[in-house]
């Protein structure tokens, strides 16, 4: 397994299919490239699986403080291993207002030096400043809590 990358190095680079419930009936569809992201602060959101109690509870979290995030120039983007059909479902009945991306073979997860075998990935976020290197980032270990919008602004203030 890959390590985790440190602070201060580039992050890896990837593409996933993902989707943003776009405030209507639709749900967009489209490819998430990380190369694009640059140009602002973004805040990787690795999260084990759709609909379970912590996950449910963290995104919603970050989706009622997505103003903060959005002052601070900063975009979240949520990456688990499950398929965008399984996203949708979840982002459509929590109303999460944010991209859930399908790293549905955990590539990206395995870069991150954060995929379990047999497990998943453990929770875990990256914050990446303007040119796409890792200024903060917090991998749990049993990921049975989940970084606060609080930690997260503070770090995305501190760019």
């Amino acid at each position: 397994m890959a390590k985790t990358p440190e602070v201060g190095t580039p992050a890896p680079d990837f593409t996933l299919p993902g989707l943003l419930l776009d405030g209507t009936a639709d749900a967009e569809r489209r490819d998430y490239r990380l190369a694009e992201a640059k140009g602002h602060p973004l805040v990787l959101v690795f999260y084990p699986g759709d609909d379970t109690a912590v996950c449910t509870k963290q995104l919603c979290s970050y989706t009622s403080d997505l103003d903060r995030f959005k002052d601070l120039g900063a975009t979240v983007w949520g990456i688990s291993p499950q398929d965008l059909d399984s996203h949708e479902r979840f982002a459509r009945k929590h109303k999460l207002a944010f991209p859930l991306l399908a790293d549905t073979d955990r590539t990206v997860a395995k870069a991150f030096g954060i995929a379990v075998p047999g497990l998943g990935l453990r929770r875990s976020v990256f914050i990446l400043d303007a040119e796409g290197s890792i200024h903060w980032k917090h991998v749990a270990l049993a990921g049975l809590t989940f970084q606060h919008s609080d930690t997260l602004t503070a770090q995305l203030a501190a760019l």
